[in-house]
């Protein structure tokens, strides 16, 4: 399949050359699969998949035009070289618009054990689904409904490529199995929680039962849930929603943040910026992880390299167009952050809670309570009211309140607990000290 998108990039950058332009880059996708829902023992939806995509930029000079199309017709793609082509002709310069440098075009084509077709079958697949929502509903007599179990398998093929010279394909499957319930206690209180599992090779995948019975417990833990008193506490984010967490780091040290003045973050690269317990590093060679490659989408080489090193930012996310506006080189981020690794502080979950000894503990946040520009967080939250090292009861109703700058310093430890179904791979996360806003 990826053969095939290569050579038909291929043929319209030699005709994009022949049209003038001074350079251009195409990149082509397509992916299929199947989804299948199951609910209650029935089944609920059978999807199946099947998408494909291209984008074309054309350069004459500094000036660009950009199409994109899901039609790979002989047609509609001459239609769109024309298109691209009247744009760049027609638009203003951008001084930064243009390729990547060719000396920082990826050589070394890796093989990162990302490709694991799954040959299963929705008929087959549907069997299992019923099993192992049927497990979870008699696990327990307060599960009270299912919102359902869901299997998703993909695989997809990618291919960029530019005049100079470039042209790289990545192959890449994902599967998954997802469930959610609802629990009940005997006053008619409702709780939802689900649980799911992922993989690049479904033989990783684990038992489907096993999963939809912590969705189970996770779902039942949840009953009784109340308010507590507003203070100041420490937090433990949950390795459950971590990543989330990490993610506003990442976009704070995100080009495009950076260049348009939109994060605190700004000029901060040699500065400690977190706590000195600390260290981050991005690794794009992970074999089979869920941000693997070997390069950017411009055709840069990635690099495993530290963006944080006890505490101290070490670089920023970059693209080619961001480090130009700038004054910087790409750092091999086109089309975002790869493998993010936070390094633990060697304690488990209960260790965590005896460090915390009394807080909250967040296992889920809801919102969008947060400003790059200032860092200023606050986030609904909810999760369990952890007292003399044990968990309480759980908490919903809350809110939990700061600034990134004062929370990326306050860190204290990180666990061992890694989720790896993310491509920000982090343990829970100690935070010394926050406020929640609750019932008073």
């Amino acid at each position: 399949m990826s053969t095939q998108i290569e050579a038909m990039i291929l043929r319209l950058l030699e005709k994009a050359k022949q049209k003038g332009a001074t350079s251009a880059e195409i990149s082509a996708s397509m992916s299929y699969g199947f989804m299948v829902t199951v609910r209650k023992g029935e089944v609920d939806t059978v999807e199946f998949n099947r998408d494909k995509g291209l984008s074309m930029t054309l350069y004459a000079g500094q000036r660009q035009g950009m199409v994109s199309s899901s039609d790979f017709s002989e047609t509609s793609l001459e239609h769109c070289l024309d298109k691209a082509w009247y744009i760049a002709q027609h638009t203003d310069e951008d001084p930064a618009a243009g390729l990547a440098p060719k000396n920082r075009m990826a050589s070394e084509i890796k093989d990162l054990d990302l490709y694991h077709p799954w040959q299963i079958k929705p008929e087959e697949a549907i069997p299992l689904l019923q099993e192992a929502e049927n497990s979870a509903i008699v696990s327990d007599p307060r599960i009270h409904n299912s919102e359902g179990v869901n299997l998703n398998t993909h695989q997809s093929h990618y291919v960029y490529a530019n005049s100079h010279g470039f042209c790289g394909s990545l192959n890449s499957t994902s599967h998954s199995f997802s469930c959610s319930l609802l629990a009940q206690d005997k006053n008619g209180a409702m709780q939802r929680d689900y649980d799911y599992i992922n993989s690049r090779n479904a033989n990783g995948l684990e038992d489907f039962k096993k999963v939809a019975l912590r969705a189970a417990k996770y779902a039942v833990q949840r009953l009784g849930a109340k308010t507590i008193s507003t203070g100041k506490m420490p937090v433990l984010l949950s390795q459950r929603m971590v990543s989330q967490f990490w993610g506003e780091l990442l976009s704070a040290i995100s080009g495009g943040n950076l260049y348009r003045d939109a994060s605190f973050l700004k000029g901060k690269v040699g500065e400690r910026v977190l706590n000195a317990c600390v260290t981050i590093v991005e690794d794009p060679t992970l074999p089979g992880a869920w941000a693997s490659s070997y390069f950017d989408r411009e055709g840069v080489a990635t690099q495993k390299r530290e963006l944080v090193k006890a505490g101290v930012l070490q670089g920023y996310i970059l693209n080619h167009y961001s480090a130009c506006r700038l004054g910087l080189e790409t750092t091999g981020n086109a089309g975002g952050a790869h493998n993010i690794l936070v390094q633990s502080t060697g304690e488990d979950e209960q260790a965590l809670f005896q460090k915390m000894n009394t807080g909250l503990l967040v296992t889920e946040v809801m919102g969008m309570g947060v400003n790059l520009v200032t860092g200023d967080y606050s986030q609904g939250a909810s999760g369990f009211w952890i007292e003399n090292g044990l968990i309480q009861h759980p908490v919903e109703g809350v809110t939990i309140a700061g600034n990134l700058k004062d929370m990326f310093s306050q860190i204290v430890a990180i666990g061992t607990d890694v989720n790896m179904r993310s491509y920000i791979q982090s343990g829970s996360v100690l935070i010394s000290e926050m406020m929640v806003a609750g019932k008073d």
